[in-house]
């Protein structure tokens, strides 16, 4: 037993030590990731045990045992498809049920193929009870007694914008045909969303590269090389597009699967029911018009940059790929990921005179004018965009969050797009980034 000076002496320590601990644990409750554009579930890449969260490591995993034992899932969602689509998605595999996109919405894009309650998409609210065999929700007693935080890395960002609409304040079109998503109502499901190198408002990548769908499969095709190391046999990189009749076969080779979405109604330039569409600075214009951000929610965001500006010598950017540098202009870091370099720069490598996103500008009438600031990025999106949607309250975090406003945690300079999820093998790199998202929201 400690003698009673040193007891003494100890106590204000010990109380304010144990006082953080209750602060800094005001909630456990659980925590939903979503992947971004082009991003995957972890019943992708099983093979190889490549992650969208983590790469060869476990973000989800460290997250669950860290300080504590945590409920922490990765959720997956569509790949191109729109927030709208992603979002029933997300609330469905949270919640439980079979997906229903809405009757309106649905309508309004069945010309490109659309269906409402495609067969077999769904999960199993109680798996006791499960004749289907589908897999389980990840947490049924979803509701405002029972909330969630979540977090969101690049469109995954404007998904969860999305779904905390939809719960709130339900579908701007009415009816949806009785789904329970799109009757609104339902504010204080969700505690706190945090944003990860997302477009907030928007990316100029789509606009840069000319609407150009190669760029698609290009991507698509490199992440799945990048998970498949030493050519272990894989599953095709599925969109998981079945609401347009775009499933995935095993039969089917992965180049095929791609050129069949590429060339499908869906992936038409016209059809805005795609990611496509909502994350093009005048798509997220028209997106932040409708996804408000909500006064009961906390909301974190973080940005990134993997350029430099340009000099003639003597600078951390790809001097092969950029020999001759513009200082007006922003170029890709040597280590940005070899995926993204070619379209980061002044211009599109190769192409003819596409400027890339280093160097991308627009000013046309109508709209979203993409000037200089646009110009440091992070291999996908525009450093500018991250913070917050333009005229929405943003504040520095200062170690107290505001509900209704957005709280700016930090900038990573030369952390590119992947760095931020930890690919391919820097998974505990970038840990202290969750582990501090993680102490905030479990302290609100």
């Amino acid at each position: 037993m400690l003698p009673p000076v040193l007891r003494a002496v100890l106590a204000p320590a010990l109380f304010l030590s144990c006082a953080f601990q209750a602060a800094s644990a005001a909630n456990n409750y659980p925590i939903v990731l979503v992947h971004g554009f082009l991003g995957f579930g972890p019943e992708q890449y099983t093979n190889t045990g490549f992650k969208y969260w983590g790469g060869f490591d476990d973000i989800v995993g460290h997250m669950r045992s860290h300080q504590g034992q945590h409920q922490v899932w990765a959720a997956s969602v569509g790949a191109i498809s729109s927030n709208w689509d992603r979002a029933a998605e997300l609330y469905y595999q949270i919640k439980g049920g079979c997906v229903d996109y809405g009757s309106s919405h649905t309508a309004s894009f069945a010309s490109f193929g659309a269906v409402r309650q495609p067969e077999g998409k769904c999960w199993a609210a109680d798996p006791a009870n499960n004749p289907q065999g589908y897999p389980a929700a990840l947490y049924p007693a979803w509701d405002a007694r029972h909330p969630i935080h979540l977090i969101g890395h690049s469109q995954g960002g404007q998904t969860i914008r999305a779904l905390i609409e939809l719960l709130e304040h339900g579908s701007p079109h009415g009816d949806e045909g009785g789904g329970e998503l799109y009757k609104g109502g339902k504010t204080g499901w969700v505690v706190s969303a945090t944003t990860i190198s997302s477009p907030n408002n928007g990316t100029s990548l789509r606009d840069a590269l000319g609407q150009s769908g190669s760029a698609v499969t290009q991507l698509a095709s490199g992440i799945a090389a990048m998970a498949s190391i030493g050519n272990v046999a894989q599953p095709v990189h599925d969109f998981g597009l079945e609401q347009f009749g775009l499933r995935s076969s095993a039969a089917e080779p992965s180049a095929a699967y791609q050129r069949r979405v590429m060339a499908a109604p869906f992936s038409s330039p016209d059809n805005f029911d795609s990611a496509q569409a909502e994350m093009t600075p005048d798509g997220a214009r028209t997106f932040n018009a409708w996804a408000k951000t909500s006064p009961s929610v906390y909301y974190f965001s973080m940005s990134n940059q993997a350029t430099e500006a340009g000099s003639a010598c003597c600078n951390s950017t790809d001097r092969l790929l950029f020999p001759f540098q513009n200082p007006s202009f922003q170029y890709p870091r040597a280590d940005m990921a070899a995926l993204t370099r070619p379209y980061a720069g002044e211009w599109v490598i190769p192409s003819a005179g596409l400027h890339g996103m280093g160097a991308y500008s627009l000013a046309v009438a109508d709209r979203v004018p993409v000037d200089r600031t646009w110009f440091a990025n992070d291999g996908v999106v525009n450093t500018v965009s991250m913070r917050a949607p333009s005229g929405d309250p943003v504040r520095n975090y200062d170690g107290t969050a505001a509900r209704g406003s957005w709280n700016f945690l930090q900038h990573y300079q030369t952390y590119d797009h992947f760095d931020m999820v930890g690919w391919p093998k820097s998974g505990p790199r970038v840990y202290p980034i969750y582990d501090r998202v993680a102490a905030i929201v479990y302290g609100l």
